[in-house]
């Protein structure tokens, strides 16, 4: 009787050992990612404080965040000794004119991928996949072939037709839509709709979470993309962004480190996606499957 009187009181002794340990593991992956997050800010902070600095306090203590003195004179030369306004429109009308198009072209081609039956289908999926595997680098000659070939070379539609369309976009796409019930499709078909429609105004409002996936990945590519511009633009009328980053950081306005100014257009060039991802950073992290569960 004593011994089974005195077993429980073991199972609290373990509790009460637990809770401590608990706290001391979960401090303790807080402090590891805090120090990680640290390490990972630390650069974008350094571009930052430098991005106000002189050119001579900027050359003398680059690892220094705090600008000794503040100033924008850095900010005032990328608007008036560069191209970087030109740049940043170009950037602007191709972002936007890409991700559009991402957008709706691949989430034509995922729907038909996962709803439409025709000879092929298997193949032409495993194809896209395929795609996925190959580096971008492989592609740049066959681009600039093809470009040319085309008369699409240094205009806007070299920038922009190549992009339209992307395996990644596909992919999320068409898993989106086999997750909607096909129940769903079945009442609008009887209710009259074709195939475009029953995809325009019933499967396609389904699938905010995944549109808005894909805007911001297609934006973030598209925004960042320089391997494209190199292979596909000479004129300097047509840089985007990236491109003319590019040309400042291999120092097309003379001798000097000129960190002030080259950080400062990096940073104005970081602001959209920053922004962009901030604001929809909650959709970009939700599981596609809401829109059909509402459904």
């Amino acid at each position: 009787m004593a011994a089974l009187t005195n077993r429980p009181a073991a199972p609290a002794t373990r509790r009460a050992d637990r809770g401590p340990r608990a706290r001391a593991n979960r401090i303790l992956g807080y402090a590891v990612l805090i120090a990680f997050g640290l390490v990972f800010l630390y650069p974008f902070v350094i571009q930052l404080g430098n991005s106000f600095k002189t050119e001579p306090d900027a050359a003398a203590n680059p690892l220094s965040p705090i600008p000794d003195p503040l100033t924008l004179a850095g900010f005032e030369r990328i608007f008036a000794g560069t191209n970087f306004p030109l740049w940043l429109g170009n950037s602007l009308l191709v972002t936007v004119l890409v991700t559009l198009g991402r957008v709706f072209f691949d989430s034509l081609a995922g729907y038909a991928l996962a709803r439409l039956r025709f000879r092929g289908r298997a193949g032409l999926f495993a194809a896209i996949i395929a795609v996925m595997a190959v580096p971008g680098v492989v592609l740049l000659i066959p681009k600039f072939l093809v470009l040319k070939q085309l008369g699409l070379y240094d205009s806007y539609a070299g920038l922009v037709v190549p992009l339209l369309a992307d395996a990644a976009g596909v992919f999320i796409m068409k898993q989106f839509f086999e997750s909607v019930p096909v129940s769903v499709e079945e009442a609008a078909r009887i209710d009259g709709a074709g195939v475009f429609r029953t995809f325009w105004s019933v499967v396609l409002p389904m699938a905010r979470p995944a549109l808005i996936t894909l805007t911001i990945l297609s934006f973030q590519g598209s925004w960042n993309e320089f391997p494209h511009s190199l292979v596909s633009v000479q004129d300097p009328d047509l840089f985007t962004l990236p491109r003319g980053l590019a040309d400042l950081v291999s120092g097309s306005l003379g001798k000097g480190t000129q960190y002030p100014l080259k950080l400062g257009a990096a940073l104005l060039a970081t602001i959209p996606v920053a922004v962009l991802f901030v604001i929809f950073q909650r959709y970009f992290v939700r599981g596609a499957n809401e829109g059909a569960d509402k459904g």
